[in-house]
């Protein structure tokens, strides 16, 4: 059977903020009259477009295996054509263009228009906020900044992605609203840093007004927030958060570390104490939120000291959610140039199973405190006997989910509320009220 010409599959990896990007892509392709997938892994389309990541090792090696995989799927004359765009792209486009050959073209994470020219449609300007979702229409992300200016020792982000570019309060309005007339009830903001936002174009910190300001939207049921970089943390958001509704009782803040000598060589700007004092700032102003945060163990120069610091803050902040990855020596980073990656990848992954150890016993003991409780949910999915939904307290993809039997009146994509009848490690279980 002949493929249809003007068929593309769009492969997205990496984060969120990947997403965004692919969904900006779709609408684009969609508006020049082709029939477009997602993530299909059964599909005849002769088009195929890669979104890579290329943060860490982990990340790049699977936005590589996944190039590889559909190079030689066009070797085989399964697909006529193949694309690959993003961050991976963005940072090894030379060495990508020697190695994989058989990609037809490299585009970077800014290369919107010339992708789109490139697959002879028209790159339409008018339609610059507006996107295709890929994500359940009941939510969806809301990107508003790109870039960072942070210097973090670690990150490759800022030489990938450029400096901090804030949005206009104004175009992410217009989003919002564009968004919630789609049916979307769930805003989350992302970008690099939520903290730094309005400071390039507006000279100061604005995220208190946008979120203020996205309260209003009429239909957005939910506003959360995530990656918010603690040092200057914007602590105006704190009364907006307490008073507003409508925006979720949820901070995901990467904290990193705790132990400072860790910290400074970190270049993170913030000292352990500033850090206990954000924590009990913002837990003594919105009482019962939930903090996530980010972890990183096996930074060189890690001490066993520091890893018990480390261990230690957590047991006593009791991170409602948390993640861990070990440390990746990035090219052209800070670490990478000045510091010897010098702790052995064993025990790097014996420290972060470590800490998700102590996680775990932290979230069954949260998870137990909330028998009995009545809570707002929105259904997700069904998923085999269950609806599958969630709490303002967590994000998709990365937080516990509600598993609801049944009952009369559940719909996906709607709103209930649940009493929580019992729990598991990482998951909720309800009924209907």
């Amino acid at each position: 059977m002949t493929k249809p010409l003007n068929k593309i599959n769009v492969i997205t990896l990496g984060c969120s903020k990947n997403i965004v990007d692919s969904e900006v892509l779709i609408k684009q392709l969609d508006a020049g009259n082709l029939i477009v997938e997602h993530n299909s892994e059964t599909t005849d389309a002769q088009t195929v477009i890669i979104n890579t990541c290329g943060f860490i090792q982990d990340a790049k090696e699977e936005s590589i295996e996944t190039i590889l995989r559909y190079a030689r799927a066009r070797e085989k004359g399964e697909i006529q054509n193949l694309y690959v765009i993003g961050c991976l792209s963005e940072r090894y486009k030379e060495e990508l263009k020697n190695e994989i050959p058989e990609v037809d073209r490299y585009f970077g994470v800014n290369s919107l228009e010339q992708i789109v020219k490139s697959l002879g449609i028209e790159y339409r300007r008018e339609l610059l906020g507006e996107r295709n979702l890929v994500t359940p229409g009941h939510y969806a992300y809301l990107k508003i900044a790109e870039g960072c200016d942070r210097k973090c020792a670690f990150c490759s982000i800022p030489f990938i992605r450029g400096k901090h570019r804030s949005r206009t309060i104004e175009s992410l309005l217009n989003e919002a609203v564009f968004l919630a007339e789609q049916g979307v009830k769930e805003l989350i903001l992302i970008s690099q840093d939520l903290s730094y936002y309005g400071l390039d174009i507006y000279r100061e910190q604005r995220l208190k007004d946008l979120i203020d300001q996205l309260s209003e939207v009429p239909g957005i049921e939910w506003i959360r927030l995530h990656y918010l970089f603690p040092a200057n943390f914007p602590a105006d958001i704190l009364p907006v958060i307490q008073n507003k509704d409508n925006i979720c009782n949820y901070l995901d803040i990467p904290f990193q570390h705790i132990a400072d000598p860790v910290l400074k060589a970190m270049r993170r700007g913030i000292s352990g104490k500033e850090t206990y004092e954000l924590i009990n700032r913002i837990r003594e102003e919105v009482p019962g939120i939930t903090l996530r945060t980010t972890l990183l163990t096996g930074y060189p120069g890690e001490s066993e000291k520091d890893f018990a610091e480390l261990k230690e803050f957590i047991s006593k902040v009791r991170f409602d959610r948390l993640g861990i990855f070990t440390y990746s020596h990035e090219e052209g980073t800070y670490s990478f140039k000045h510091l010897k990656d010098d702790i052995p990848k064993e025990i790097k992954m014996e420290r972060a199973e470590e800490i998700m150890t102590i996680q775990e016993s932290i979230s069954n003991k949260l998870n137990m405190e909330k028998i009995g409780n009545e809570y707002k949910v929105i259904i997700d999915r069904q998923e085999g006997e269950y609806f599958v939904g969630r709490t303002e307290f967590d994000s998709p993809e990365v937080d516990q989910e509600v598993l609801i039997k049944p009952a009369k009146g559940l719909m996906t994509a709607e709103f209930c509320n649940v009493i929580i009848t019992g729990y598991d490690n990482f998951d909720l279980y309800g009924r209907s009220c």
